[in-house]
């Protein structure tokens, strides 16, 4: 470890992602405690189906520590957890989607959502979760409206209807007949995954699976 290292976890220790506890320098990114008790998905849970994806796996439950670190790195910009969290949901592809891709991309923010919060969540997650597998995440979607979050709706019908026809895709040529690879930060319902998917199909997509961190 480089000295200005060593000098910068003097004066900001490094600390769990998900419990915020100072962690030992040069370690990993989670506490033991959380690696032995965070809502890890198991079995059949790390797997669903949606509207127009084949399916989504995720390795955790959003609940929790989970919930509240998610919430940290979308609204208090803790960009720094996009490492940790790419690590978990590479894993989580290379067990269960491995050799289902070929392209890999995310759902994107507005662009007055991006400029409000200064950065785009899933995009980091999907560069940092391709990095790590090899490979490197392309932007292929665009959406045109500022809709209000998903978080703020309980009702699927209503979450479906606010993200209907939000999406474009920038260039067709780029996706036709492509095995794509969708990553979210988060899946409830799966109302946006299926919409954004539903538009990568119509423009020329093969298959879309999907992944995200944590499922509600």
């Amino acid at each position: 470890m480089s000295l200005w290292s060593n000098i910068l976890d003097l004066f900001f220790p490094p600390k769990c992602v998900f419990c915020t506890k100072v962690l030992d320098a040069g370690g990993l990114c989670i506490c033991p405690a959380c690696q032995k008790g965070l809502p890890y998905t198991q079995g059949g849970d790390v797997r669903q189906r949606g509207r127009f994806f084949d399916e989504c796996v995720s390795p955790l439950r959003y609940e929790g520590a989970v919930r509240d670190s998610i919430l940290r790195y979308k609204f208090k910009s803790a960009l720094s957890y996009a490492d940790c969290y790419g690590s978990l949901l590479a894993g989580c592809i290379r067990e269960n989607l491995s050799g289902r891709y070929n392209l890999i991309t995310w759902v994107p923010l507005s662009a007055k959502r991006a400029r409000s919060r200064g950065y785009d969540q899933a995009m980091l997650l999907a560069r940092t979760t391709a990095s790590i597998l090899g490979s490197a995440a392309v932007e292929t979607l665009v959406k045109t409206g500022n809709t209000p979050a998903q978080s703020t709706l309980h009702d699927k019908d209503a979450r479906r209807a606010n993200v209907s026809g939000v999406y474009k895709v920038k260039d067709r040529e780029l996706i036709d007949g492509k095995n794509i690879l969708l990553i979210d930060d988060i899946i409830t319902t799966g109302a946006t995954l299926s919409e954004a998917a539903r538009v990568l199909l119509q423009c020329g997509a093969e298959s879309v699976v999907c992944a995200a961190l944590a499922r509600a």
